[in-house]
């Protein structure tokens, strides 16, 4: 029945845009499914996503290339010509354990107890700025602004310009998100050499006196021959990558099912106690990150399926995230479920994403603000929201809304 599945299906516009229909035929069809003879595997089932993260020796998470979409419209991989240092998200046990202890949980946690009044103050001025307005663009408003900011602060950076660590950030999920030409691809890849060298300044300052923040962390990490100032370099990018993106998104998409929703918009403008467990939804119903990718370094087996070694395994959290099999009424906002946090949304296992609290808190705090200051919220009619073209990114180019003060 594989066979069945067009491996241009994967890429398909149409797909990428919405691709819930897809993600059901894979999980009815084809759990794990290779794309068109490529190399590249996809697993769609709840179940089978989970016990791939748990198998870290099959299912390395090094990334040794990227994704393109190749002419015939099949993805297609750009090997790296060196193998790159594997920092954090990307490393393996035991190097991941030391990269991860050397600057988290703790010292994240008290930062973002530290952040929490910033949160709040930098969201009640772009919810004020924006229902001002009245129609708005609500990403470059508000779903852009408040996550670049803060992962910024986070980390530590200073005198930094957030329209630059925006594209930044942008430019390297766009890298990961597979829909690129290779021409494209390989000038995004050019474009990170201004933020690599602009950190590498960052780092060289935090190490002549480290700061109780992370980029201090990551400096006496370098001290202590934990890891190299590249690796450091690149472990600064991912944080600022993923923290960027992940809240983005999560907002946009939260906001939109809002827009699309007015009872349950106004049922929570009414029981605000409930919009943490909509936050939960709404990243179980759209992951910010769709899949993440797995590189194989032997031959295995997964689902009854062979993999073999040097394949590309790409497991689909967003997939995952509506398995029928393992939610009720999957592709429903349910405000009452039993476990609010089962999904997949910021990963599992040992790269459970260390940022998960600051994207809850920074969502909770801009939805709560936004629902207080409003009495509706809606889509423009003149002008349609947009995704991002990424098969990784789930994330609005352009949300129209218009706001109504309360």
């Amino acid at each position: 029945m594989t066979n069945a599945i067009a491996g241009t299906q994967l890429l398909d516009g149409e797909v990428v845009d919405d691709p819930y229909p897809f993600y059901r035929r894979l999980q009815a069809e084809a759990p794990v499914w290779e794309a068109g003879g490529t190399g590249v595997f996809t697993v769609s089932t709840f179940e089978l996503v989970a016990e791939a993260t748990g198998r870290v020796d099959d299912f390395s998470s090094n990334l040794l290339c990227l994704l393109y979409r190749g002419d015939d419209g099949l993805p297609c991989r750009l090997p790296f010509s060196e193998p790159d240092v594997q920092v954090l998200a990307t490393a393996d046990p035991p190097v991941h354990a030391l990269h991860r202890g050397t600057v988290f949980p703790e010292l994240v946690a008290k930062r973002m107890d530290a952040l929490a009044p910033d949160i709040a103050e930098i969201a009640k001025r772009c919810v004020r700025d924006a229902i001002a307005s009245g129609t708005v663009e609500f990403m470059s408003t508000i779903g852009n602004v408040v996550p670049i900011t803060m992962i910024s602060r986070l980390i530590g950076f200073q005198d930094a310009d957030p329209e630059q660590l925006l594209r930044a950030a942008f430019d390297s999920t766009a890298m990961l998100g597979s829909t690129l030409t290779m021409d494209e691809l390989v000038a995004r890849v050019a474009h990170l050499a201004e933020i690599q060298a602009w950190i590498a300044e960052q780092l060289s300052s935090a190490m002549q006196e480290p700061a109780d923040d992370l980029i201090g962390a990551v400096a006496r990490g370098v001290d202590a021959g934990v890891f190299s100032e590249f690796a450091a370099n690149g472990m600064l990018q991912t944080l600022l990558s993923a923290g960027g993106e992940s809240t983005t998104s999560l907002l946009g998409n939260a906001v939109r099912i809002l827009a699309e929703q007015p009872e349950l918009q106004q049922h929570l403008r009414e029981n605000l106690d409930l919009v943490p467990a909509f936050v939960e939804e709404a990243v179980r119903l759209e992951a910010p990150f769709r899949f993440l990718m797995r590189s194989v370094p032997r031959d295995t087996r997964l689902g009854g399926a062979d993999i073999p070694a040097t394949s590309t395994v790409l497991m689909l959290w967003g997939a995952a995230n509506r398995d029928g099999n393992e939610f009720e009424r999957p592709d429903e906002v349910d405000l009452e479920r039993r476990a609010p946090r089962h999904h997949l949304s910021f990963g599992r296992g040992i790269h459970y994403c260390v940022g998960a609290p600051l994207a809850r808190t920074e969502a909770r705090t801009v939805l709560t603000v936004l629902l207080e200051r409003t009495k509706s919220i809606t889509l423009d009619p003149e002008h349609a929201p947009r995704w991002v073209d990424s098969l990784m990114v789930r994330r609005h180019e352009q949300l129209p809304v218009r706001l109504v003060a309360r």
